[in-house]
């Protein structure tokens, strides 16, 4: 059944969890799993064009995944940096406009070149923004918006200091959705989440398709959002700024 128009979320943000336990039921290697996440990533972003999504902010690369097996974490890198060259084109013939939010420090000079030329070669694209957290984690979202404050002497409000986050340009995501199974946000986007609907299903990340960011999005519309206080939306800033 489909959802009509004025009920599709501006903003959406997925925590694309599943990818190794994917592979291993697969008796494949678990990069194998993030290989075919990637793939899933590219239908998830059209899928989300077509319904009218504004918005795609997705969890790729948490701060902690640092901890993961050495080999692990450089087929990751590895497979952004392909993922990069080889979808960048088709990414700007549809519109797609990328941003990757979180800490460069600790990425080598290649992985922080791919970012940049991606950054750089879709700024002017509007359908639709599609925000990379790689080396990301809330918490440090938070502290690296208060110490810019600091730095800068500011007063550090509510306000002041969202308007620092990283997707402040953006506004808070309307719905969150986990795959996977886990219900849990796992330090992601943790102020932007205050007031997002949250939605976790069973399905593995490559294993998420048409039918499943539907369902997400009709349980969504099925909401009545209150903001803890009335049913009006509060205002969520400028839509799509460069």
């Amino acid at each position: 059944m489909a959802v009509a128009p004025e009920s599709v979320p501006r903003h959406i943000a997925i925590v694309m969890d599943g990818n190794g336990r994917w592979a291993s039921k697969r008796f494949l290697p678990r990069i194998a799993g993030h290989k075919q996440g990637v793939d899933v990533l590219k239908r998830t972003v059209r899928s989300c064009v077509q319904r009218g999504v504004q918005v795609l902010t997705v969890f790729a690369f948490s701060s902690e995944n640092w901890k993961r097996p050495a080999d692990e974490v450089s087929g990751l890198m590895e497979i952004l940096v392909v993922a990069l060259s080889r979808e960048l084109n088709q990414l700007k013939k549809e519109g797609v406009h990328l941003q990757f939010i979180g800490a460069r420090e600790g990425l080598s000079e290649r992985v922080r070149n791919s970012l940049l030329e991606a950054e750089r070669e879709t700024a002017d694209n509007r359908t639709l923004i599609l925000n990379v957290c790689f080396n990301y984690g809330g918490r440090w979202d938070v502290v690296h918006a208060a110490q810019a404050l600091a730095a800068a002497g500011k007063p550090i409000t509510e306000e002041s200091l969202a308007r620092e986050l990283s997707t402040a340009a953006v506004g808070d995501p309307d719905l969150i959705v986990r795959t996977g199974g886990e219900m849990r946000l796992s330090n992601f986007l943790l102020w932007q989440a205050a007031y997002s609907e949250l939605y976790f299903c069973n399905v593995l990340w490559p294993d998420f398709d048409e039918a499943a960011l539907d369902s997400a999005i009709r349980a969504y519309s099925g909401r009545e959002r209150r903001f803890g206080m009335t049913s009006e939306q509060l205002p969520t800033g400028k839509l799509l700024s460069a």
